[in-house]
């Protein structure tokens, strides 16, 4: 388990390489997965059967489909980046007035390479600064259009059971 978390007296933790790893196979296997789902929809003849509910649902999905991309991609530039050059990038955008550099933390999410300073702040490098608002700014639609779609969804089975 030390080997997942890393050492907690390690300063220079950054992020677990195996899981890097896993992650940059698992999110273009799911990302392809909904790219196909999301291309089959636009066969006619479900476009002809498409209701409100199914939608919402695909729009859901698309949401998903373009946050994991996105997650991807920040995850590319930390896996692109070695380590040496993480530790310049944090002396190089280190602010007027922080303290000496002192370590380098790593977190999955928000993704991010946060840079320590012996003055107990910290300054994130490496990752694009707009990958984690529009990473939360797009689960945050594909879960209100999951809703709506369940929603919408069960008003027409409550209609239909009605007729």
């Amino acid at each position: 388990m030390a080997g997942f978390i890393g050492m907690a007296s390690d300063p220079w933790q950054g992020h677990e390489p195996g899981v890097l790893l896993v992650l940059l196979f698992v999110g273009p296997a799911i990302l392809m997965g909904l790219i196909v789902y999301l291309c089959s929809r636009l066969a006619p003849d479900n476009l002809r059967r498409y209701t409100p509910h199914r939608a919402c649902r695909d729009l859901s999905l698309a949401a998903v489909a373009s946050g994991v991309a996105l997650y991807t991609w920040g995850l590319l530039h930390l896996f692109l980046t070695e380590r040496q050059e993480q530790g310049q990038e944090c002396e190089l955008r280190r602010p007027g007035g922080e303290g000496a550099l002192v370590g380098l933390r790593g977190d999955f999410l928000p993704l991010r390479l946060v840079c320590e300073t012996s003055y107990g702040s910290g300054y994130e490098v490496v990752v694009p600064g707009y990958i984690n608002p529009a990473f939360a700014f797009l689960l945050w639609i594909a879960f209100v259009a999951a809703v709506a779609s369940g929603v919408l969804h069960q008003r027409r089975q409550r209609v239909g059971g009605r007729g």
